[in-house]
């Protein structure tokens, strides 16, 4: 008879060495478009050593300030700051404030 694992690990959310979520896809985005610089730096005839260090410098940039978002926001922070910043501050009412308290008697029908 063999014995199957069970997946307990069903509507949680992904995470990779503490990276959490969204996090995990700016890691992961950084560090690709890194790459990426690099090879076209290299491609263009830039110097070796300058390279290597955009990309040194680029990729621990990256996890640095990744890994410094996810401890300061949590999982859900980055969504809780965008959602934030949709919302108004305050609601400004330019109406005069007698028109505001006017009171209407309703006419009645005859």
């Amino acid at each position: 008879m063999t014995n199957y694992n069970i997946n307990k690990g069903i509507g949680r959310t992904v995470e990779f060495k503490g990276l959490k979520a969204q996090y995990l896809f700016i890691f992961a985005g950084g560090l690709l478009g890194t790459l990426i610089l690099v090879m076209i730096l290299y491609m263009a005839g830039v110097n070796s050593y300058i390279c290597l260090f955009l990309g040194a410098g680029g990729a621990s940039l990256i996890v640095w300030q990744t890994f410094a978002l996810n401890k300061k926001y949590g999982q859900h922070g980055l969504m809780k700051i965008a959602a934030k910043k949709r919302h108004p501050r305050y609601i400004i009412c330019r109406k005069a404030v007698r028109r505001c308290l006017k009171f209407t008697p309703k006419s009645s029908a005859v």
